[in-house]
């Protein structure tokens, strides 16, 4: 087997940022697939592990390339392959294990909920006892762009909630013993924020301003917290 990665992207713009300088600078390879452009997800069992980003997609779409990253995934839980799905990455992941994408009680978008308080995710007992946040507070500062959330389901594959949210409860889910979804954002770096913040629909009805001094205002820490989270993963990979 490869020491690799793949990486999937499921709209051009959403790069892997941090994950893809900590590679760098581990001298750790990886293959990044980009589905936008048509390309197609090689064999997972090739791989060390296994990354799949976040995108305008729902997993409920009916189309030859949702249809396809679902066969990747449940391939993934079947082979018990690492896996670490962002945004789209966690819906799809719960999809493929059996339970439901659906719309979301709230439009989570950028740092700040409609409460204007910052957005926060807390981990649940299970979580606090997991390998991904060994070095990590309980209540982590995240930022969000999404309007699905998933439901869990009581499948064949386990399926156990490692952080809840305020507005949108299923935060982070592990399925199986080491396929874990993300639905906040951990990974943006300055230049993936730029880029979204002027080309994101949802985002351009936001104050850029604002949205600008929340990211200053919270880099170094969240910077930190992306870091340890994704070197965890590095590690549950054996990476």
């Amino acid at each position: 087997m490869k020491k690799e990665i793949l990486i999937v992207k499921n709209n051009t713009n959403e790069g892997p940022g941090m994950l893809a300088n900590i590679l760098n600078e581990r001298a750790i390879n990886y293959t990044i697939i980009d589905l936008d452009l048509g390309q197609l997800i090689p064999p997972v069992e090739e791989y060390k592990a296994v990354v799949i980003l976040g995108g305008p997609d729902s997993a409920n779409d009916d189309n030859k390339k949702m249809h396809h990253e679902l066969t990747a995934i449940k391939e993934c839980i079947k082979l018990q392959k690492p896996y670490l799905g962002i945004c789209l990455g966690l819906q799809t992941l719960v999809k493929a294990a059996g339970g439901q994408v659906v719309k979301s009680p709230v439009k989570e978008v950028g740092f700040r909920g409609p409460d204007e308080n910052y957005f926060t995710v807390e981990l649940t007992s299970e979580g606090k006892q997991d390998t991904l946040f060994d070095g990590l507070s309980e209540i982590l500062n995240v930022f969000q762009l999404h309007g699905e959330t998933v439901e869990m389901s009581q499948s064949i594959t386990a399926m156990t909630l490692l952080a809840t949210g305020k507005f949108c409860h299923n935060q982070i889910v592990k399925v199986g013993s080491n396929a874990y979804g993300i639905q906040c954002h951990f990974e943006l770096t300055p230049d993936m924020f730029e880029i979204w913040i002027n080309e994101d629909t949802d985002l351009q009805k936001l104050d850029k301003e604002k949205l600008r001094n929340d990211y200053k205002n919270t880099i170094e820490d969240y910077t930190k917290v992306g870091q340890q989270l994704l070197l965890n993963f590095l590690k549950i990979a054996g990476l």
